[in-house]
């Protein structure tokens, strides 16, 4: 199981207790975030695959299904083009990793966020009382939250550093994985507001042995909102494909 960017592992405790009594589910904490470590390096998809292929062979599983959520899907399908021989089947769930220009300037207004100085934390306390005052408390606290999460997770501070622009976006997958040819599920939320739906239909389209599964009021955090619905399309997938 791939967590989601900014997750770790525990994002997979619900979907865990929908699971457990029939299927051996393993949580990583992909490199860079959780508590797995946290070198100072330039983090890339590449990076987290040979992580994943070093715990898997430390576990001395010779293959597995993957199940990648978000960013975890993005990893999880470039392990899958990286060693196919080593996956059983793969289960994508709002997964990114397919190139979108529009992306590209939505978040520049939150680019001093990665700013490592204290100035940045200083200027969050000084905003607090005046946003208590216009009712916007909430989302400076968020916005903290965010800046937070970023200092604690250098992998995180990587990728969006390095992805600024559209032509930064080069370890996207959606031209590769029409050669796949793994079963393969990839589930949606129809109110998903962070991966846009056209997302996993590429997948579902390019990749030859895919099914789409679109679930009904579900937004991105479908591991940890979702858990009983992911369960009800995941082990019908996996009794199917044994």
């Amino acid at each position: 199981m791939l967590h989601g960017f900014l997750g770790d592992a525990t994002c997979w405790l619900p979907l865990m207790q929908q699971l457990k009594d029939q299927v051996r589910c393993i949580g990583l904490d992909l490199l860079g975030f959780g508590d797995s470590a946290k070198p100072l390096i330039r983090y890339d998809v590449a990076q987290e695959v040979a992580f994943v292929h070093q715990v898997l062979a430390a576990l001395k599983l010779e293959s597995c299904y993957l199940l990648g959520h978000s960013f975890g899907g993005w990893v999880g399908a470039a392990y899958a083009l990286a060693y196919p021989e080593a996956v059983k089947g793969l289960l994508l769930a709002a997964p990114a990793g397919i190139r979108d220009d529009s992306f590209c300037g939505r978040y520049d207004h939150l680019r001093p966020l990665l700013w490592r100085t204290p100035a940045v934390d200083w200027a969050l306390s000084a905003a607090k009382p005046i946003a208590s005052l216009i009712g916007q408390r909430s989302a400076v606290d968020q916005i903290a939250w965010f800046r937070r999460e970023l200092m604690a997770q250098p992998a995180a501070c990587s990728f969006l550093l390095d992805r600024l622009r559209p032509e930064d976006a080069i370890d996207t997958v959606e031209k590769a994985i029409h050669r796949l040819n793994v079963p393969t599920l990839v589930i949606t939320g129809d109110r998903d507001e962070t991966i846009p739906l056209w997302h996993s239909e590429t997948y579902a389209d390019e990749i030859p042995t895919a099914e789409l599964a679109i679930i009904p009021d579900a937004d991105h955090a479908l591991p940890q909102k979702h858990a009983a619905e992911l369960a009800a399309l995941i082990l019908p997938f996996l009794s199917a494909n044994i």
